[in-house]
């Protein structure tokens, strides 16, 4: 009889999320590797390396994918000679750059594409303005600073997002990530959260 105490089972692979793995992916097909680091929430250092916080940081509605395609819509926002600037370019003391709500509208139009505004949207105190992009995401927001410079910017960085280095691995990732959303639907109904009297509906239903 084997002695199943003397038994370690290898491991020979590691499970990883769909999804991360379609944003992951797309990251490295842009010349980004992702790493995490408890010490900060998302920043670039203008080598390719783009930091996220842990996972167990992120809010109940946020995702690796809703990280890394907001970090790329920062980058075709601000030019793709950003990429080797820290932090695409912001300053991390100064006041909110208006270049931020171009970015979101951008971020808006690219998931309007396939359907994934509200799956795809950002985190923070940046979901105010971008809830209240209209569905033209271009379309006028009132009540916000720097909006005669904000859309402008956003339809440029729009033009710029189906370009190179940029065009075919977002639209490849979109579309793929709009597929996994399909694959679920019909499970929805029956979905069952794992958390004690969870009050929250999956975000794949929005």
């Amino acid at each position: 009889m084997l002695n199943a105490s003397a038994y370690e089972r290898p491991i020979r692979s590691r499970y990883l999320d769909p999804v991360d793995l379609i944003w992951l992916a797309t990251a490295r097909r842009l010349g980004l590797h992702v790493r995490r680091n408890p010490a900060i929430f998302s920043a670039t250092d203008g080598t390719g390396l783009l930091e996220l916080g842990p996972r167990h940081t992120l809010d109940a509605d946020d995702s690796t994918a809703q990280m890394i395609f907001h970090e790329l819509c920062h980058w075709i926002t601000n030019g793709v000679e950003t990429f080797h600037e820290r932090d695409w370019g912001f300053a991390l003391d100064a006041e909110l750059d208006w270049r931020e709500h171009a970015c979101l509208r951008l971020q808006a139009a690219l998931a309007d594409t396939v359907g994934l505004r509200l799956i795809l949207a950002p985190t923070s105190q940046f979901r105010e303005y971008y809830d209240q992009i209209p569905a033209d995401p271009f379309g006028s927001v009132e009540g916000w600073p720097c909006e005669e410079l904000v859309v402008p910017l956003a339809r440029d960085a729009w033009t710029r997002a189906w370009g190179a280095p940029w065009g075919e691995p977002l639209r490849a990732a979109l579309e793929s990530h709009a597929a996994i959303r399909a694959v679920l639907q019909p499970l929805l109904p029956d979905y069952a959260s794992d958390v004690a009297d969870d009050p929250l509906p999956s975000l794949w239903s929005r």
